[in-house]
């Protein structure tokens, strides 16, 4: 039973470079009547995480101010009302915030069995990237058996999962990214890649699909890649914005195009999801995956592993994009 009342977690006292990150205290969180206290064995990065650092992603109201989307470990402690787990379990979830830390409180229906097969450095590179690209093919999307995707960012974090998701109900994948990842996303299941630093990703697509367009798009920059992204599209299109890496003001599209093929254009974000929305994603993927991650049909790709006192090195690669799949920090 837990009963320390301060842990370690990786803090900032003000917005900005990396080097801002340390290790400080701050207090044990305490579970609600239907949370559980997790030991955190492992946390991992994601873009949410370098955009607080820097005081461009506030977390949402109620949520840790500690940043961490996902974590994985053990249980310590369960709300009197918790009927799932007990102490021992081994259990991974998607976080509000709270993952850079010794300890983690989360709904008891938002946590996830780990897989037997994974340990729990794997596990905690799972629940951020595999919700969001989940939720964006099936949910959103609504991505089917032979239909063509095009995702941006193949070798990211969220593009690894996306490319084997995809994979997974029999569509066929196309990526975008650097010319150095392209064998990471082949292997994984891309039958064609595209350098966008070298080549324009609509003339490709067009190429590829003898200029029928994909079914699917699922972006990360927003303005700037819109008009290509339109411009790549089928009738009957469906267009994903996670991210506005590119920005968020388009100034040039063509409206016409939208109209004349049926286009759907959608933005989604998961962190400020309500708690029953992400309860109900989390469930249905863990349906769908547990068998296949237990396989190894579907597996978390990552890039590093580093002790949490090198956070600071952990951020500087992300945001250098230097990193193929995910970095997971180990916590102790």
């Amino acid at each position: 039973m837990v009963s320390l009342s301060r842990m370690n977690a990786i803090l900032f006292d003000q917005p900005g470079d990396p080097s801002n990150l340390y290790i400080g205290n701050f207090p044990t969180p305490n579970p609600s009547e239907k949370e559980i206290l997790v030991h955190v064995k492992a946390t991992a990065l994601n873009r949410a995480d370098t955009l607080q650092r820097r005081g461009f992603y506030p977390p949402p109201t109620g949520a840790s101010p500690i940043l961490g989307l996902e974590m994985a470990g053990e249980v310590v402690k369960v709300g009197n009302q918790v009927q799932q787990w007990k102490e021992g379990d081994r259990v991974m979830a998607l976080l509000a915030g709270g993952g850079y830390a010794e300890y983690a409180c989360v709904h008891e229906d938002m946590a996830m069995e780990i897989p037997k097969s994974l340990d729990f450095q794997e596990a905690a590179a799972i629940p951020e990237v595999f919700l969001t690209a989940y939720q964006a093919l099936f949910w959103l999307a609504q991505l089917k058996q032979e239909e063509q995707v095009l995702i941006h960012a193949g070798a990211s974090g969220v593009g690894t999962a996306a490319i084997q998701l995809a994979k997974s109900i029999g569509a066929e994948v196309f990526v975008t990214a650097s010319k150095a990842k392209h064998a990471t996303c082949l292997e994984l299941g891309a039958s064609k890649t595209i350098d966008y630093k070298q080549e324009d990703f609509s003339q490709k697509i067009a190429e590829f699909t003898q200029n029928q367009g994909v079914d699917v798009v699922v972006d990360f920059l927003a303005a700037s890649y819109l008009s290509q992204n339109v411009e790549s599209l089928s009738y009957d299109g469906r267009l994903v914005i996670l991210a506005l890496m590119g920005g968020s003001t388009a100034t040039e599209l063509d409206l016409g195009k939208v109209l004349r093929k049926r286009l759907k254009l959608m933005g989604s974000t998961l962190r400020a999801r309500d708690l029953a929305y992400k309860i109900q994603l989390s469930k249905a993927f863990y349906a769908y995956s547990k068998e296949k991650l237990e396989t190894g049909e579907i597996k978390p790709i990552i890039d590093s592993i580093l002790p949490w006192d090198q956070v600071e090195k952990a951020h500087k690669r992300m945001e250098s994009n230097q990193n193929i799949g995910k970095i997971v920090l180990t916590v102790k």
